[in-house]
């Protein structure tokens, strides 16, 4: 488990008492503190229409973050492609790779990150963009080509730029797409694991070497919280149970403070799923998260890079929990 790489998820979550500057703030100081740690990478989602996040403008977010960090790479978990012309994507990142060289990621997403009366606002198309999404993962990657293989409309100054690509998903669909253009795959466990197993397996077994990899590459997206004790990481857990519930609820509401009484909050269905959820999460002090990752690995094969995302309230457990991990994965 030491040659597995960390990294972190976020989705710019705003937090009871705050507003969208301090969950940006918070989004920067978290990267700074990651880099230091040395994680491999840290990425932003993309939502909409979303009032307890601030990650609409996922470009914007990378920019601000790569300004404000020296070493991790910064990317996008991810950037949904239906919402935007492949043209648009390809300048933005283009143009961060010329100013951060080596340190842009683009994450790609065939879902829009939204609800469906939104995605309609949203989507330049009107409901196709899901089917094309093949296609235009293609066109992405001769935009960032060679210009002996470009066409003549060209995505300035992102030609020649090669800006790594990564395959998001939470189904299998998603896995048959990244073994066939041999591309990393990103499976995001940490709020649809019902067919990761799957998805992952397929994505091994198909996979097709090209010229960015000659073998799979598995990044695994988790809930991870580590503490000093399995009882306190349970405690900051229930945090996470209780933005679970706001989203099945429809509320969205701001991250909320730990409880001592998640039962009292929820009903028995609702405790019910967050038990669930909990289970499929990295949850405890080291010594039990260590094992839990690799009671994980057992059950859905090696991985090459965990990417944890970590709802805890405080800021400095928040930064804890990973460095808790980091620790775990190098005993």
């Amino acid at each position: 488990m030491k040659d597995i790489k960390l990294s972190a998820l976020n989705l710019v979550p705003i937090r009871e008492g705050q507003n969208d500057q301090d969950a940006i703030n918070d989004m920067v100081n978290l990267a700074q503190g990651l880099d230091d740690l040395g994680y491999e990478r840290y990425w932003i989602a993309e939502h909409h229409n979303a009032p307890n996040l601030v990650s609409s403008a996922t470009a914007l977010l990378i920019q601000h973050t790569l300004e404000h960090t020296k070493n991790i790479k910064v990317g996008s978990g991810g950037i949904m492609l239906p919402n935007h012309a492949p043209l648009i994507v390809a300048e933005q990142f283009g143009t961060m790779e010329t100013m951060f060289p080596r340190r842009v990621d683009l994450g790609l997403g065939r879902a829009p990150g939204t609800d469906m009366m939104t995605a309609s606002a949203l989507r330049r198309d009107q409901h196709h963009g899901v089917y094309q999404f093949p296609e235009e993962v293609e066109q992405l990657e001769k935009y960032f080509g060679p210009g002996n293989q470009q066409a003549y409309v060209r995505a300035y100054p992102a030609v020649g730029k090669n800006v790594p690509l990564y395959i998001l998903g939470s189904s299998t669909d998603s896995a048959h797409l990244a073994a066939r253009k041999g591309l990393p795959y990103v499976f995001a466990g940490h709020f649809a694991p019902q067919q990761m197993k799957e998805a992952i397996q397929i994505y091994k077994e198909l996979f097709e070497p090209s010229d960015v990899l000659s073998e799979p590459y598995v990044i695994v997206c988790l809930n991870v919280i580590v503490s000093d004790t399995d009882e306190h990481a349970e405690y900051l857990a229930s945090t996470m149970a209780q933005i679970m519930v706001s989203i099945t609820r429809g509320r969205m509401q701001a991250v909320q403070p730990p409880t001592d009484d998640l039962k009292g909050l929820l009903t028995p269905r609702e405790y019910e799923l967050a038990q669930q959820r909990f289970a499929g999460s990295l949850i405890g002090s080291e010594t039990s998260v260590k094992e839990q990752l690799k009671n994980f690995i057992s059950e859905y094969g090696e991985i090459d890079e965990l990417m944890a995302i970590s709802y805890i309230y405080d800021q400095d457990e928040q930064l804890e929990s990973y460095q808790r991990l980091q620790n775990a994965l190098k005993s």
